[in-house]
């Protein structure tokens, strides 16, 4: 039985079900339309493999190549692509709209410790029984807070009311942390 090609690999060789193919050489040259047998030996001919590059072309594109250098050049694209792109990171601080004075520092130096690593903060504050009568509380500790955090960070979604959360995202400005040193904590 004949190994089943993957969907997101080109066939090759024996794989490829096209009675007609057009020929690329390779020197990227079109040699015209040949039968699959008269193509497959033209590529063996030069010790190279056959491989569907268009198959939904009418007839189906092959070209003749080491496919072994082509898988490998392939990932080579594949993995570069992968370093340039960035993940972004969303972490989540709580606070309440009652919060202390050594609270909200603590928790504010937590925030700066995730912004520095180059991660989105989403600041939510708990609203609790009766404090729902005042989301004004809630409003003014994030306004606050993003007072002391604008020379670090822009408020990307202003302060949102959502059931019985407050939400606002912050994202780290680039360059900002260069001057500045913030200690490392082992807590996260």
């Amino acid at each position: 039985m004949l190994p089943i090609a993957k969907s997101d690999e080109p066939r090759i060789n024996e794989e490829i079900t096209a009675k007609t193919v057009r020929l690329i050489g390779v020197d990227g040259s079109q040699l015209g339309v040949f039968a699959i047998a008269d193509a497959l030996r033209a590529a063996e001919r030069q010790n190279l493999d056959l491989v569907e590059i268009a198959p939904n072309a009418d007839p189906p594109v092959c070209k003749v190549l080491d496919y072994a250098k082509y898988r490998y050049e392939q990932d080579r694209k594949a993995k570069v692509a992968r370093k340039k792109q960035s993940k972004v990171e969303i972490k989540e601080m709580k606070f309440r709209p009652k919060i202390d004075v050594g609270d909200y520092e603590t928790k504010k130096a937590h925030v700066m410790r995730f912004l520095k690593k180059g991660a989105k903060v989403k600041i939510t504050i708990m609203f609790r029984g009766r404090e729902m009568a005042h989301p004004e509380q809630g409003k003014m500790v994030l306004d606050r807070l993003a007072e002391d955090l604008k020379p670090f960070a822009n408020v990307e979604q202003q302060p949102l009311m959502e059931g019985r959360n407050m939400h606002m995202l912050v994202a780290p400005i680039k360059g900002a942390f260069d001057k500045i040193d913030i200690p490392e904590t082992s807590e996260e």
